[in-house]
């Protein structure tokens, strides 16, 4: 079975093509090397899957050339307990410190200039 077909199958990512890009661009690790997305995947496979800040160490449990739900999906890999533990961290992590940056939205009003200007960084 095709790697980019199989991380599509376990609902890794939306669409096959996505997984694709994953692929070529170095985010998808094959028993520890880059890879291609025709490359054939077997059972007992290790994959090293990052997507934006996640990383996912599983080895492959099973095969599937359909899309199905997330529950059979997740039949056909088992992480590590490791990454799932660091997995788990970085969840923790964001929940409890937000990001600055997510409160800002586009350029500041006319109200938050006036404070700018107040605390005399105008």
């Amino acid at each position: 079975m095709r790697l980019d077909k199989w991380l599509w199958a376990a609902r890794f990512f939306k669409t096959r093509s996505l997984a694709t890009d994953a692929i070529e661009h170095g985010r998808v690790m094959l028993n520890g090397a880059r890879s291609k997305p025709a490359r054939e995947i077997h059972v007992d496979d290790r994959l090293v899957i990052s997507k934006d800040e996640t990383r996912w160490e599983i080895t492959v449990c099973g095969l599937s050339e359909q899309r199905g739900p997330a529950v059979e999906a997740q039949k056909l890999y088992a992480e590590s307990e490791e990454s799932r533990l660091t997995r788990e961290q970085q969840r923790e992590n964001r929940q409890l410190m937000a990001d600055p940056s997510r409160e800002i939205q586009g350029r500041p009003t006319k109200r938050d200039r006036r404070k700018l200007g107040a605390l005399g960084n105008w």
